[in-house]
């Protein structure tokens, strides 16, 4: 793909490089159709205050990115279980905990549990093998409804939430219809050993690190600069921690940069026209098909998408909003920041644990 080429050049080039095909139409299809008839059923039945609950709860099609019925069965039904833990947990501190009538007590309310979130959830993510790792969608889900000021009633947010799951789950095994004969199998996963287990932590203390250092910022600089969302920068600090490499990480930083910075114009473009509810939603499963479809192959393409969806699945019962991009550019530049810092940080801190290794060797 070109993305390991150093310079300018090879920054340049893996802005326009594709990755190679892996039949990511699917995956594709399955989230869009995940996200879109729920939207769509609520919408139906003027019920689009569970929509942010339908959102997230949808998000468990996005972990199945994996051969096999069952081994796809297997992580959906994971990553659905742990996303229902965390959107319990965030509508409860909703409604029992953070201070809604406070803004400044709230605001650091919801950056040290999300940090906490973060770190949890990334270890949880790794010792269950799921894919994609990291907390980057667990961030996402637990500080948007967290900072909800007025919840939906508990048992309508999990009815939603658990039926859009169970969706994406039976999504993910449609396939498996007429080909029972290898439904049942599966790939057996190997023991972790000592030295996964130990990166997995260190994984996890990087993901507390970045997302709190980020919102930490983001509440400091970015009230002064009169923007909000601050759980927007905590999902960008954790960004390039999905990186292989140091280069590839800090490059997934600036593509989350650009790819919001040019995925603006398409919000834009909504606004403008200012379509109707339907086609809105329509949009919605546009957009995570084409993220789904590029993510893998080039992150700044996919952002192009996602900067878009995020926004609108923002503002869709409100109303399309200005005032949202501001917000999202402000809090992607802060927390991108503190991740690639992060990553350069994390990843001196690794040589000098070698150097030391091999002067005690």
């Amino acid at each position: 793909m070109g993305l390991e080429q150093p310079g300018l050049r090879g920054a340049l080039k893996s802005l326009v490089t594709l990755g190679p095909a892996r039949n990511d139409h699917w995956i594709g299809l399955r989230t869009a159709l995940g996200i879109f008839l729920p939207l769509l059923v609520l919408m139906l039945v003027d019920r689009l205050d569970l929509m942010v609950f339908v959102v997230f709860g949808a998000f468990t099609g996005v972990y199945g990115r994996v051969d096999g019925y069952w081994n796809r069965l297997r992580m959906q039904v994971r990553s659905g279980l742990l996303f229902f833990a965390v959107i319990t947990l965030a509508l409860a501190a909703s409604t029992w905990w953070v201070a809604h009538d406070d803004p400044e007590l709230k605001s650091w309310q919801i950056v040290g549990a999300t940090t906490l979130v973060a770190g949890i959830c990334s270890v949880l993510a790794g010792l269950l093998r799921l894919r994609p790792a990291g907390s980057l969608f667990h961030i996402f889900a637990f500080a948007a409804i967290a900072s909800i000021p007025q919840p939906v009633p508990f048992a309508d947010a999990l009815i939603a939430t658990g039926a859009t799951m169970a969706l994406a789950v039976g999504i993910g095994a449609a396939g498996a219809v007429g080909q029972w004969a290898n439904v049942w199998q599966r790939t057996k996963l190997p023991p972790l050993s000592d030295n996964v287990k130990k990166a997995i932590w260190w994984e996890g203390l990087f993901h507390i690190l970045t997302a709190g250092a980020a919102g930490a910022l983001a509440n400091i600089v970015g009230s002064q600069l009169a923007a909000g969302h601050n759980y927007w920068a905590m999902v960008a600090a954790v960004v390039p921690l999905a990186g292989h490499t140091t280069r590839l990480r800090v490059r997934r930083g600036i593509h989350r940069v650009l790819g919001t910075l040019v995925g603006m114009s398409l919000m834009a473009a909504l606004i403008l026209i200012n379509p109707p509810l339907w086609v809105l939603v329509g949009c919605i499963g546009l957009f995570q098909f084409m993220t789904e479809v590029l993510v893998m192959r080039n992150y700044f393409f996919a952002q192009i998408f996602v900067t878009p969806l995020a926004l609108v699945g923002v503002t869709l019962v409100t109303g399309l909003s200005t005032a949202v991009m501001y917000d999202r550019i402000v809090e992607t530049v802060i927390g991108s920041l503190v991740g690639i810092i992060g990553v350069l940080a994390g990843s001196a801190f690794g040589r000098m644990l070698l150097r030391r290794r091999a002067e005690q060797a």
